[in-house]
């Protein structure tokens, strides 16, 4: 699976983006997906993540409430709706599918190549 993430850009806190990750290949539908991000100086944090019917998805506690991911198995798509953004959420944000389901990077097996988010306060 490769996947192409797209949608970053600055935004003023309190703003929305929506990010778009693209997998190429006929198994996306049987992979979990999950969004993760990197802010500069810091460990790759998990954000969101989904299995592959969409019918569970699970959040890190700092996005719940603002963040939605969700996904189109017939676009080969996944998203990730924020909004009421922070200046904490600036970073480089990643999509990954993976067999498991969780929250640790070990879990995914492919990663895009990120797309970077900027709040400006």
């Amino acid at each position: 699976v490769q996947l192409q993430a797209s949608g970053g850009g600055l935004v003023q806190a309190g703003g929305s983006l929506r990010l778009s990750c693209a997998a190429s290949g006929r198994t996306f539908s049987t992979y979990n997906m999950g969004w993760f991000r990197q802010a500069p100086g810091k460990e790759r944090e998990f954000v969101a993540g989904i299995n592959w019917r969409g019918g569970s998805t699970y959040y890190t506690d700092s996005v719940k409430g603002r963040f939605t991911i969700s996904r189109d198995n017939a676009k080969n798509t996944v998203y990730l709706q924020m909004n009421s953004l922070k200046p904490e959420d600036t970073a480089i944000y990643y999509c990954a599918a993976g067999r498991g389901a969780g929250a640790q990077a070990y879990e995914y097996n492919f990663w895009g190549q990120g797309t970077q988010v900027t709040v400006s306060s």
